[in-house]
């Protein structure tokens, strides 16, 4: 009769860890070539991440503004992976930074010739994270502005494409856009890569990363020198509340639940509004708008525009007759006054 081995617990003990542990915990891997230190844990039925997950059970007093204003961010390590293209006048790469304990993906584009150049954070509009791709969201505007002569670094955010994961609910992830972008440019300010212009650096947004941007200058004011707001979403958050969050039947349960509705806890969603602080932004502003914007509307623009006046910013607004959310024919006349606009600060 044919001998069962594993009657013996210290020879199926060897068994599960020598061939069973493997196959049921996945694997390591390097991430990407010239990446040694960033891993990647694939593992069966869950997304592959970069860095450290952020569980739902943080405070949720740290969902506000103010709690950035004080902040010490850790932008830094950022990483060149393989080249995604090169052509006669940039060359485009895979890159990874550290934000907090996540470690978040995206491009980067450098022009050819010699540096150092002046660098553009651009930051993408919503884009539904289960179709998201690397880079994604502003690829005409970055390539645009490599050829201009701008380093362009385009973050992924949290929860995109190869980026670590933070399983908090949707307004603390998008707090937390917030602070990847922070630390974008801290990345590049920390960065020994001698064709960064580390001082010069301005900032770019559409949609929600208009919005995006706009918490950024209020949160650290002295940070970037110039911005561009394109169709960018409204400074209150309780405008993106009404026009969307409280549709989204996923969403709007749990937020309520947790922070409250506007009516019910102003003073929240006064601290998540980067409205309440516009008297904080120090940088010269340009927002750009189209009276056919069916995804944001032109009078969100105005009211923002209105309100950073009222602040004492520097800020100017230009309406395009017939322009969609993303321009169409309106398009080339728009890079080219949000280059000027960047090559007067940054250049």
């Amino acid at each position: 009769m044919k001998k069962n081995y594993f009657h013996s617990p210290l020879l199926l003990l060897i068994y599960l860890v020598v061939f069973a542990l493997p196959i049921t915990w996945g694997f390591v891997a390097i991430a990407d070539i010239g990446q040694p230190e960033i891993f990647v844990i694939s593992q069966p039925s869950a997304k592959t991440v970069l860095g450290t997950a952020i569980e739902d059970n943080e405070a949720s007093s740290t969902v506000s503004l103010p709690a950035l204003f004080d902040k010490e961010f850790n932008g830094a390590d950022l990483q060149l992976g393989r080249v995604l293209e090169n052509n006669s006048s940039y060359t485009r790469y895979y890159i990874t930074y550290k934000s907090g304990n996540l470690t978040i993906s995206g491009i980067m584009n450098v022009p050819k010739g010699d540096g150092p150049f002046p660098a553009l954070v651009l930051n993408h509009g919503h884009i539904d994270t289960s179709v998201y791709t690397n880079g994604r969201g502003l690829r005409r505007e970055q390539d645009y502005l490599a050829r201009a002569g701008y380093v362009v670094l385009h973050p992924d955010y949290r929860n995109h494409a190869d980026s670590s994961q933070d399983n908090r609910d949707a307004l603390a992830v998008r707090l937390g856009y917030v602070e990847d972008v922070i630390n974008a440019v801290y990345a590049l300010k920390n960065s020994s890569l001698d064709y960064i212009d580390t001082v010069n650096i301005g900032m770019l947004g559409h949609s929600m990363g208009g919005g995006i941007t706009l918490s950024v200058l209020v949160s650290q004011p002295d940070l970037v020198k110039a911005a561009v707001l394109y169709a960018p979403v409204s400074g209150d958050m309780r405008q993106s509340y009404e026009r969307w969050i409280a549709r989204q039947s996923n969403n709007i349960e749990e937020i309520t639940g947790t922070y409250g509705s506007p009516d019910e806890a102003p003073e929240f969603w006064d601290n998540i509004s980067a409205e309440t602080f516009y008297d904080r932004l120090t940088a010269p502003v340009r927002i750009f708008h189209g009276t056919a914007d069916a995804s944001v509307p032109l009078d969100w623009s105005r009211e923002t525009l209105s309100r950073l006046q009222a602040a004492g910013a520097k800020v100017e607004l230009t309406v395009y007759d017939g322009a969609p959310h993303e321009f169409t024919s309106h398009w080339s006349s728009f890079m080219q006054s949000a280059k000027e606009f960047f090559d007067s600060r940054l250049k």
